[in-house]
């Protein structure tokens, strides 16, 4: 019992790190950002930091792999009684309203600009974050197709998974990247969503 609250405990400290971390690292970039600023927000010293984490470089690659832990939340599997239409138009909304916010593309601008810097930060981002969506959606999409729903014609579903993320994405993502316009309204998401189901569904959709 004692071990495991041990590790909840410790758990818990290295969360409430990433935490403290990841608001430094966004206020002051990666290059401005210090370990001592980032223990002293915390109220501890730089050694109890060195115990989680090695270094700037490994924090900063924790912080990157934790940004991509919410896609569950997206890319679920469909429902009793969803049909393939709903399952789609649901993920592209959940997608829309997930990497469209101001939060999110803040984070996104940070890792791509320490990418330049340090090319394994981007991959560690890649595989974790968009590559592990496309598989998960090349799943759905597999499934999809062995149950007669889709008509993927030969294609291979990683491709036709990056086509239907790709619809979803296409006509925001440089301009809330670019700060270009606001975050989209509730109508837009749903509007996006429904557009991009139903061009992919008129190329997949079975025949």
């Amino acid at each position: 019992m004692q071990l495991t609250k041990t590790r909840l405990d410790r758990d818990a400290r290295r969360e409430l790190i990433l935490d403290v971390a990841q608001s430094v690292f966004l206020e002051e970039g990666f290059a401005n950002a210090s370990m001592s600023v980032i223990a002293a927000r915390l109220g501890g010293s730089k050694g109890t930091l060195y115990n989680y984490f090695k270094s700037k470089d490994d924090l900063f690659n924790a912080y990157v792999e934790r940004r991509c832990l919410w896609q569950d939340e997206i890319f679920a599997a469909p429902t009793a009684g969803e049909t393939p239409e709903e399952t789609l138009r649901r993920i592209g909304r959940a997608y829309l309203t997930r990497v469209l916010t101001d939060f999110n593309l803040k984070n996104f601008r940070l890792i791509v600009a320490e990418a330049e810097r340090s090319p394994e930060i981007g991959q560690t981002f890649y595989n974790a974050g968009p590559r592990q969506g496309v598989i998960w959606v090349a799943e759905l999409l597999e499934g999809m197709a062995r149950n007669g729903d889709l008509d993927l014609d030969g294609q291979d579903p990683q491709e036709a998974a990056h086509q239907f993320l790709g619809l979803v994405q296409n006509r925001y993502f440089k301009a809330r990247l670019c700060n270009a316009i606001p975050e989209l309204t509730d109508k837009q998401v749903e509007d996006e969503a429904a557009l991009a189901t139903r061009t992919f569904l008129r190329a997949f959709g079975k025949r």
